[in-house]
């Protein structure tokens, strides 16, 4: 039988070794560090930048967290040993450019070397987003990026019931939202965030005692007002993302030019009877709602849902799916609908995809955004703009 120190032995003899300051330096060219070490250990200090998989999980981890077995790694535990040991595993599992750092975290800190306290999840939070850590394209860095999000929800009504909902538990850390309504029985058949015993509350508190009941690590935000132009610039800049559930064109055009100006992108939703859409306008790198919609069309053509109706499951689909886009705007994760508008028709469960572009006449744009001056034309419940010359 083969002692710990002959293993040990065994293994240095299969690897690369370099210190910490070689190790400095291959970081420097662009190989990823790979920290090994117990969770305990890894929230008293890390170097930052570096991939978090405990010993223990490695074998299990390690394909999902680097894909690509070229990668060039520098595997680091506390002292050099643990490293090592998954040095000769990640050359049994086919990664080809390994180098384990001797001597470790310990030796990193003690000559000086950058490294600081990480953000970490609390092991309530643990728990709670489990099923996000299993995912590699979330782990806990991104489920502190969700935590440290703050997303402004346009309405608490059909679109931003179920949107708050999928929000508040993904662990959204801060959720904005601006309505003046309040809530009424007719509102119970689609928006979900309200109940029977809440008729007549105020929709902003209705909407907040659900979604810190649901997760308390959401810091609710209320806004019992109209948005108008002397107010919406002050509430959108505290925010990354909005979440547009506006049931009137003012509204929207309003939302249009004030995020064009403060380049925050908005993930739209609308809803009619059946059919709903989704798309994100992000005016930092495509089409907005004025590029998609330069004029509101006349009233007659575009009755309200208390006019025509909607089917009350309707809203929860568009809803979730403009939940789904911003969390992905905040992750960074696939391809958002930004260009691309997604219409979903509930009778002949139908999703259709259609291409919006940059309407070169359109003049409300992120390169003039210092010359947008936001106003309400008296007399008319629509908003224009007006660019500064």
């Amino acid at each position: 039988m083969a002692t710990f120190r002959e293993l040990l032995t065994e293994a240095k003899q299969q690897i690369r070794e370099t210190d910490p300051e070689g190790a400095e330096a291959l970081l420097a060219d662009g190989a990823t560090l790979l920290d090994v070490r117990e969770p305990d250990e890894y929230e008293q200090g890390a170097v930052p930048g570096s991939i978090h998989i405990p010993r223990g999980n490695l074998e299990s981890n390690i394909e999902n967290r680097v894909t690509e077995r070229a990668t060039p790694l520098v595997v680091m535990c506390a002292g050099g040993v643990r490293s090592a040991f998954a040095a000769k595993t990640l050359q049994e599992l086919g990664y080809t450019d390994v180098v384990s750092m001797d001597g470790g975290f310990n030796r990193w800190k003690d000559e000086g070397r950058d490294w600081r306290q990480p953000q970490t999840l609390a092991a309530d939070q643990r728990n709670r987003y489990q099923r996000h850590l299993l995912l590699p394209e979330v782990g806990e860095e991104g489920q502190l990026k969700l935590l440290e999000a703050k997303v402004l929800l346009l309405g608490a009504g059909g679109l931003g019931s179920p949107a708050a909902l999928y929000l508040a538990a993904a662990g959204v850390g801060t959720i904005g939202i601006v309505d003046m309504d309040v809530v009424d029985e007719s509102n119970l058949q689609r928006q979900i965030l309200h109940n029977l015993d809440r008729v007549g509350d105020r929709k902003v508190d209705s909407a907040k005692k659900t979604l810190t009941l649901l997760n308390p690590d959401v810091n609710v935000v209320t806004y019992d007002v109209r948005l108008g132009a002397e107010n919406i610039m002050g509430i959108l800049a505290d925010y990354d993302i909005v979440v547009d559930g506006a049931d009137n064109f003012p509204s929207r055009y309003l939302l249009n030019d004030a995020s064009v100006k403060l380049g925050i992108p908005v993930v739209h939703g609308s809803i009619f009877r059946f059919e709903g859409q989704v798309t994100v306008f992000d005016p930092r790198q495509g089409p907005t709602y004025r590029d998609m919609l330069p004029e509101a069309p006349p009233a007659e053509f575009a009755p309200s849902c208390a006019e025509a109706g909607v089917l009350g499951v309707l809203p929860g689909i568009v809803g979730s799916i403009q939940a789904l886009e911003a969390i992905k705007l905040i992750l960074g994760l696939g391809d958002p609908l930004v260009g691309r508008l997604v219409a979903f028709d509930a009778l002949d469960m139908s999703f259709n995809e259609y291409r919006l572009r940059v309407d070169p006449g359109n003049e409300v744009t992120w390169e003039n955004r210092e010359r947008i001056q936001i106003t309400e034309l008296e007399g008319l419940c629509m908003p224009s703009v007006t660019l500064a010359g």
